[in-house]
């Protein structure tokens, strides 16, 4: 008979390889990032400014104030390079518990709501790639987490190389966008941009615009969670983060200024499909079937690399919590934790099935009822991405601000501790990060009203669960 040692499975931490080089991590950070948002929101930027220079400022705006964040990141990505990010940065600056309650956040709400809103965008771009009714759009976003799950499953190596190729292929794409604007401006002149600087735009909520700004570039924190697996990350872990914000923000003012230059400024403001309608003053229908593929290879993308680095983050959890064990322990073959992996997947793929189906709403509107609330009323929100976008949205917010600010406990609390790379100009950077995470978190609550419910009960049950671990 085999002794208690040697039935007791083996829980690790981190695997023992270090997988990803400086370019791996920036691709990651590109693929997360850079999912749909782009492809729809500079409409809704140009229509709460005034001029167009207002719109292309806030873009830039949005890229230095993800700068400070990555700086923040940097410092401490390299000060406790152990995969988990935030689980781990919250936890020593805090307490155990309130890495426990990021990590619980991360599977049951952020990660996995996030996963599944990108999975509802590649399924309404695949039906009109293949030119099927809408009503399989959910069965494509099924499908595709299924797919990217498993293809992380066959091991770190294999998916570091798929998240590159369909990063490459973004950037290709979108500098294909821009291209097709300056061709736009070259031969298919629109109403010039400069005419119309001086022309009022309608409402102007630059508080609004900013908040689809930043949901643009949303993600770039992701990078720290795979931290034990980085080539030297004292190097690369701050170049990865700093470069691949950098990169992102310019190719979205890129983007924004092709945009205008094909379009010109009112239909800017009027399109649903910015880049599609680039595409196709330059090449005709074509050019919108070529989009839809593009958005659909997007939004793969980031559900991909949402679960490559999102794993690590419940592997984490595993490893520290009994309970969760099984998602802490990784496959020494493959380099992959397949437990937390298949965890990821199927809480997003629950998700779709809870947020996108008649039953699942029904459900969810019966446990709001259990604990004394009013149900959601679905058919104010236009399908699943919105509802799970917005709903996830405050919890992110709130953890991002407590990430940030424990750039400063930890310099209180633990002065001693190596900081191989230090935040210049600190604590400014800081401020101004947590400055943007608290309105950003204001916003978010305002905007989301009752469907901010839906991110708020998975993390109070995590709460729950804790104590009841804690006293076992």
């Amino acid at each position: 008979m085999a002794n208690a040692s040697e039935s007791t499975p083996k829980v690790s931490v981190a695997p023992s390889a270090r997988v990803f080089g400086l370019f791996d991590v920036v691709a990651l950070i590109v693929g997360i990032v850079v999912g749909t948002a782009i492809f729809k929101t500079p409409s809704l930027i140009f229509q709460n400014v005034q001029a167009p220079w207002q719109g292309l400022a806030l873009w830039v705006l949005g890229g230095f104030l993800s700068l400070c964040g990555a700086l923040c990141y940097a410092e401490l990505a390299t000060s406790l390079p152990r995969n988990g990010g935030d689980y781990e940065y919250l936890g020593r600056a805090y307490s155990p518990s309130l890495g426990f309650l990021f990590g619980w956040a991360q599977w049951t709400a952020v990660l996995s709501g996030s996963i599944a809103a990108m999975a509802y965008a590649f399924g309404d771009y695949a039906v009109r790639v293949f030119g099927m009714p809408q009503a399989a759009s959910l069965s494509w976003a099924i499908v595709g987490v299924a797919t990217v799950t498993i293809l992380n499953l066959s091991g770190a190596r294999t998916g570091t190389c798929a998240q590159n190729l369909l990063s490459i292929a973004k950037i290709v794409g979108l500098l294909a966008i821009v291209a097709a604007g300056v061709a736009a401006a070259l031969f298919f002149p629109a109403e010039p941009v400069a005419r119309a600087q001086g022309e009022p735009a309608g409402t102007v909520n630059l508080g609004l615009a900013m908040v689809f700004v930043l949901y643009a570039f949303g993600g770039w924190n992701d990078a720290a969670f795979i931290a034990a697996e980085v080539r030297n990350p004292q190097r690369n872990l701050p170049a990865a983060l700093l470069l691949g914000t950098l990169l992102i923000t310019l190719l979205y003012v890129a983007v924004n200024w092709a945009t205008l230059a094909a379009l010109g400024w009112h239909e800017a403001q009027a399109s649903l499909a910015p880049a599609a309608d680039v595409m196709r003053r330059v090449i005709g229908p074509v050019g919108e079937r070529l989009v839809s593929c593009l958005v659909a290879a997007s939004a793969l993308g980031a559900i991909h690399g949402m679960i490559l680095s999102g794993a690590r983050v419940n592997a984490r959890l595993g490893a520290d919590t009994p309970l969760f064990a099984r998602m802490g322990r990784w496959n020494t073959r493959t380099g992959t934790p397949i437990g937390a992996t298949v965890a990821l997947g199927g809480a997003a793929t629950l998700l779709l099935l809870g947020v996108g189906t008649a039953s699942g709403q029904a459900l969810i509107d019966r446990l709001l009822a259990v604990v004394g609330l009013s149900p959601i009323g679905w058919t104010d929100y236009s399908g699943g991405f919105e509802v799970l976008v917005t709903s996830t949205a405050p919890v992110f917010w709130a953890f991002f601000l407590l990430s940030g600010a424990s750039v400063i406990v930890l310099r209180i609390r633990e002065p001693e501790l190596p900081r191989p790379f230090r935040i210049p100009l600190y604590p400014l950077p800081v401020l101004i990060f947590c400055a943007s995470s608290t309105y950003m978190l204001y916003a978010s609550v305002e905007y989301a009203g009752p469907l901010t419910l839906i991110g708020v009960l998975p993390v109070s049950v995590g709460v729950v669960v804790y104590g009841l671990l804690a006293k076992r």
